[in-house]
């Protein structure tokens, strides 16, 4: 029981790996590095597919490089899979893992409340629309989750803000690729 307690305690955040070990003994390292390795590839599968069609839509849209608006032979966004791929690298060498999950939380959870206060604003300039999905427990859920997701963002903002700049400054990268692309799409037909 020392054991688990000073392993857990003593300046490392690898508590489930000290409760493994307690429980598996000496394989426990290993158990959970491929319960993790497999936990982040499965994860990466997700993002990796749903973010290269963000791309697609994107560039559909004028707000990406139209290149990644194509599909190859597979009825598959080649294109966007290989800018998402060459993101993705370029991030992954940018540190350690535990960094680009820092960068990458304060920057989802960013959008995220954003995302969920167009809810709000939907409902108010739109109060008619038909909505085929509802928002349940509307507007308290949707609320305390900005106020947590803020919280979160704040905490990390104060405990972790190398990290939680960088994430900011990789966003920010965005800016001028979107400001640039809405650009050219002006005066061009169908954009607004």
């Amino acid at each position: 029981m020392g054991q688990g307690i000073q392993f857990a305690g003593g300046g490392t955040d690898r508590v489930g790996t000290a409760a493994a070990s307690m429980i598996f003994g000496n394989i426990a390292a290993a158990l959970m590095a491929g319960l993790i390795m497999i936990s982040t590839f499965g994860c990466n599968n997700g993002l990796i597919l749903a973010g290269a069609r963000v791309y697609y839509v994107m560039a559909q849209e004028g707000l990406f490089f139209k290149k990644a608006a194509s599909l190859n032979a597979y009825n598959v966004p080649g294109f966007a899979l290989l800018a998402l791929a060459i993101w993705a690298s370029v991030l992954c060498l940018s540190g350690t893992y535990g960094d680009l999950l820092d960068y990458c939380t304060f920057a989802s959870l960013l959008f995220y409340i954003v995302t969920i206060g167009g809810i709000f604003i939907l409902r108010r300039k739109e109060p008619d629309t038909e909505r085929p999905y509802r928002v349940i427990g509307y507007p308290f859920l949707p609320m305390l989750y900005i106020v947590v997701a803020g919280a979160i963002c704040v905490i990390l903002l104060i405990t972790k803000p190398q990290n939680t700049w960088s994430g900011v400054f990789i966003v920010l990268l965005g800016v001028p690729v979107y400001l640039w692309q809405k650009s050219r799409m002006k005066g061009k037909p169908g954009s607004d």
